[in-house]
């Protein structure tokens, strides 16, 4: 008998997920393009809708043998470009090293060039957590992670610096008022900022106890999203236990912001030093010009909040997950929350994609598992929240695994998605346009 009841109440969210803000079955349709690349893999971030309206991206890899490639798709002519191996823009081809297998940030146009970093995609699994890969015979071990820029007129890639060796760049930000580059390692954590003037890299050091290297007390997942103040060009980010820290441009040292935290009853309770999701973390931020804050995205809970660092101050504003979700009373499906939560073009609608609930203890999302992908928006000034309805491919399939946004000009919302192609699973560039 509690089979049969728990069959029946899958059914049964399956068929809530399936419906509209309204109850109705609204649904979104997704369009899905071929860049080429067999290896593709699980891609978090790693996208832009740049100025020249062009959607830039990073497709993944896991291959010992192959790195992570970057390309651009134009809407005006509907072409996609191959731009070049992250590996060899590392200037690491021939090395047979592990590879520069992902870039895990969000590029940042600057001054005719895009700016972003690389990071390991190569792991060596351990009691169920990745950790970072072991090299098989005949290989090196992860040489870092690396800033790098792209000049968009000449195609030109240019290594700007490193972080330590097995470690990858995991979050990265940019001061352009400063020429800064700033970004938080994996595993362990070490924040790095980078001068672009002078080209000065340091290291400050870790900051969150071990990071994901570290076992039992020592374990801290780390912060994802470093969005800057550009004010007075601080950096902020926050720790597994709630902790809000901040880099100080002026002193040039990381310092924890007192008077204020993550740690909010609405966020849930959360062991820090255990592993399966981001704990009091943000997932995802931006800066938020016209009120001067910090907008970010508590992942598990849903709940979008602003913080003000001059006062400082945290308010949380609403929940943002989907309308099944909120329905239903639990969590979206994804335990670390979804990293596709950006800010429109504009300037005042806050775009999410984000998944139905999960159903009981459910593990988290693996390629391959279905996914209620629904996109969400959330309008700043007149705090107006829809749920638009769940997203399918034309042959049905429902995308999964969607870590990334871009939102072009026209207000057509890009993501890279994992999904059947030809009986294969593999991640490649969608696009849904909101009717």
């Amino acid at each position: 008998m509690k089979r049969i009841l728990s069959i029946l109440a899958a059914v049964l969210l399956a068929l809530c997920s399936c419906a509209g803000a309204d109850g109705s079955s609204a649904r979104l349709a997704a369009e899905t393009f071929d860049s080429g690349f067999a290896l593709s893999h699980a891609t978090f971030n790693g996208m832009l809708s740049a100025s020249d309206g062009k959607i830039y991206y990073v497709l993944c890899s896991d291959s010992i043998d192959a790195g992570a490639q970057m390309y651009s798709y134009d809407p005006a002519t509907n072409q996609i470009r191959h731009l070049g191996d992250l590996t060899e823009a590392s200037g690491e081809k021939g090395l047979k090293a592990i590879p520069q297998g992902k870039s895990h940030v969000n590029f940042v146009e600057w001054n005719g060039k895009l700016y972003f970093a690389t990071h390991v995609g190569y792991y060596t699994i351990q009691n169920g957590i990745e950790k970072m890969g072991v090299p098989p015979l005949g290989y090196k071990r992860y040489p870092g992670g690396h800033f790098l820029s792209y000049d968009i007129a000449s195609g030109v890639f240019q290594n700007l610096g490193n972080a330590p060796a097995e470690q990858g760049i995991l979050a990265m930000s940019m001061d352009t008022k400063r020429s800064r580059l700033y970004g938080l390692t994996w595993p362990n954590g070490y924040f790095l900022r980078l001068d672009l003037a002078t080209h000065d890299l340091k290291n400050l050091g870790p900051t969150s106890k071990e990071g994901e290297v570290g076992n039992g007390a020592n374990y801290r997942v780390l912060c994802r999203s470093l969005p800057v103040d550009p004010e007075d060009g601080s950096v902020y980010f926050t720790t597994a236990d709630g902790d809000i820290l901040r880099y100080r441009y002026d002193s040039d040292s990381l310092e924890t912001v007192q008077g204020e935290n993550l740690r909010k009853d609405y966020f849930g309770s959360f062991n820090p030093s255990a592993g399966g999701g981001m704990a009091y973390n943000w997932r995802q931020t931006f800066w938020y010009a016209p009120e001067k804050m910090i907008y970010g995205l508590h992942g598990r809970s849903g709940y979008l909040f602003r913080f003000n660092p001059r006062v400082p101050r945290v308010e949380v504003i609403e929940r943002l997950a989907s309308e099944p979700s909120k329905r239903s009373g639990m969590y979206d499906s994804f335990a670390y929350g979804y990293l596709s939560f950006a800010l429109g073009p504009d300037g005042r609608t806050v775009y999410y994609l984000t998944t139905g609930p999960a159903a009981g203890n459910a593990p988290r999302p693996r390629r391959g598992r279905a996914e209620d992908l629904r996109l969400v928006t959330y309008d700043i000034p007149t705090a107006k929240y829809e749920d638009h309805g769940a997203i399918f491919l034309p042959d049905g399939q429902r995308p999964t695994l969607v870590h990334s946004i871009a939102i072009a000009r026209d207000n057509a919302i890009y993501a890279l998605a994992s999904f059947n192609r030809n009986g294969r699973q593999m991640s490649d560039l969608i696009r849904v346009r909101m009717k």
